[in-house]
């Protein structure tokens, strides 16, 4: 019989355990989180379009999958305990604000994002992009041709979302009541090591689940703004995007210092009657998404749609 509780799942048997990993993932996809919202929203609306905002969800849900594997596999194994610590959760902190911070100072400097040829190559074989020994694939590694069709460093050009794979895989390296609860409770209730990992892989696909979701909610959000040309749209979407990984990126690294300098900031939280993970108890994570997401978001439209009006990308009022 399966039993569900996603409050405090205790003796769950193994069928309880697959479900609860896969329903707790969903809720952590939807409630406000610092190691999701921030990479996912700021992302998808710099693709201003909701398939591919969708891709962005997809792109670092899969990276985040593959972390809370590995990390399920190592708690069953009883290894996972040097990740749960208050110097881990600061040092992860200041490793998602760092990469966010940099790729916001990159897409500034080139119009384009930080890749590796020889990770883009093996990746575009992988997927079926490109056949081994490509030609094509050569000319577009080199800048010879570029696939979008548009100049690299067009500001107008949609963010290349790739990148969200490595956010993705570490921001998993944060813990929270959901981690907690997937590597102390369900993890351990696997029959054998060769399932160890499956809580882990069942809560990234239920991450992954709302995450394609609110991708494609945010990246549609920017095909409402009638009142811009495409060009306008294009513009305003990747103000946010940068805005978001520069200030954003600057404000985890803060609150990891934060934390390793005074640990004692994470036992600091203000407790509603939501009896759900992420609205129940809200601390330092909470802020983070609020002011990373929601201030910087803002800040970002409207300096996005103010430089979009300057240069004329704006539609003609009937």
């Amino acid at each position: 019989m399966v039993v569900i509780n996603l409050w405090n799942p205790q003796n769950v048997d193994f069928l309880s355990a697959l479900v609860i990993s896969y329903l707790l993932g969903i809720l952590h996809g939807v409630t406000p989180d610092e190691h999701t919202w921030p990479i996912t929203f700021s992302y998808s609306v710099g693709t201003f379009s909701g398939k591919g905002g969708a891709k962005t969800g997809l792109i670092f849900s899969s990276g985040f999958t593959l972390q809370r594997s590995i990390l399920s596999e190592l708690a069953y194994l009883a290894l996972a305990g040097i990740f749960m610590t208050t110097a881990a959760f600061g040092i992860t902190y200041i490793i998602v604000g760092l990469a966010m911070f940099f790729a916001a100072i990159y897409m500034i400097r080139t119009g384009t994002y930080f890749h590796v040829h020889a990770l883009e190559r093996k990746l575009g074989v992988m997927t079926g992009v490109h056949k081994k020994g490509s030609a094509l694939q050569e000319e577009e590694l080199s800048h010879k041709i570029n696939p979008s069709g548009i100049n690299e460093k067009d500001l107008t050009k949609p963010v290349p979302v790739k990148l969200a794979l490595i956010h993705g895989f570490v921001a998993g390296f944060g813990f929270g009541a959901f981690a907690l609860i997937i590597y102390t409770v369900l993890a351990p209730t696997m029959p054998n090591v060769y399932l160890g990992w499956v809580p882990g892989f069942l809560f990234g696909i239920g991450t992954l689940t709302a995450q394609v979701l609110f991708g494609t909610f945010f990246g549609k959000f920017m095909e409402t703004r009638k009142h811009l040309t495409m060009k306008g749209i294009a513009l305003v979407g990747k103000t946010i995007t940068i805005t978001i990984l520069e200030y954003g990126g600057l404000a985890f690294i803060l609150g990891g210092l934060g934390v390793l300098a005074f640990p004692q900031v994470l036992a600091y939280n203000i407790i509603t009657p939501i009896k759900v993970h992420n609205l129940h108890s809200l601390g330092i994570g909470f802020f983070l998404v609020i002011i990373t997401v929601i201030i910087f978001g803002i800040y970002g439209y409207y300096k996005g749609t103010k430089l979009a009006v300057k240069m004329g990308y704006v539609n003609e009022r009937k």
